[in-house]
């Protein structure tokens, strides 16, 4: 059986999260899949913004690591295909992670050119990029793929003086503001 509509849980989170945080603000779903997941309006229609959404579910339950488990709010892993996401139309791409121990939901909000121009100088040789986002107690949210146990270690105690500025997603992280922004709020 094949269903006429659906959507799946990524944009059904990012979907209720504007309707409930932004009542003014319209969310409109194509019929067709380019790309884009949603156009959102401000109240009279007159700005939108388009927004891309990825889902992830929480990896830090598979952290065998018990520190690692408890300053960890959660982690997600994506894989994007970078030709895809250089190409991409939309405004912004929305990560979002739902933290099963801490029963909350994280967001990325990025520019789709800013997170292209990261994962390429993270990532310059792949096609298809495996990108791993951790959110910590903290409130940092770091690009942690090819981490080993001490760059974890120095992220959570926050030594991470060496770390490459590409991979702090914290300005990203449930930060609203520049959609807020495009749309006039």
């Amino acid at each position: 059986m094949k269903p006429l509509f659906t959507i799946h849980v990524g944009e059904y989170l990012v979907g209720s999260h504007i309707e409930k945080n932004y009542p003014n603000w319209h969310v409109w779903i194509p019929s067709k899949d380019k790309g884009i997941d949603f156009l959102v309006s401000n109240y009279d229609d007159s700005k939108t913004a388009s927004i891309q959404v990825k889902f992830s579910k929480d990896y830090v339950i598979e952290n065998k690591n018990p520190v690692f488990k408890k300053q960890i709010v959660c982690g997600g892993w994506w894989t994007l295909n970078k030709k895809k996401l250089y190409e991409s139309q939309a405004d912004f791409w929305v990560m979002v992670m739902h933290s099963y121990s801490k029963k909350n939901i994280q967001y990325i909000i990025i520019p789709s050119k800013e997170l292209y121009r990261r994962q390429l100088k993270l990532h310059p040789k792949p096609k298809m990029i495996q990108t791993y986002l951790t959110v910590t107690e903290q409130k940092k949210c770091w690009e942690t793929r090819g981490w080993n146990k001490q760059q974890f270690t120095r992220t959570l105690s926050n030594e991470i003086e060496e770390i490459d500025e590409a991979r702090n997603f914290t300005e990203f992280l449930n930060n609203w503001g520049p959609l807020e922004g495009k749309l006039g709020l």
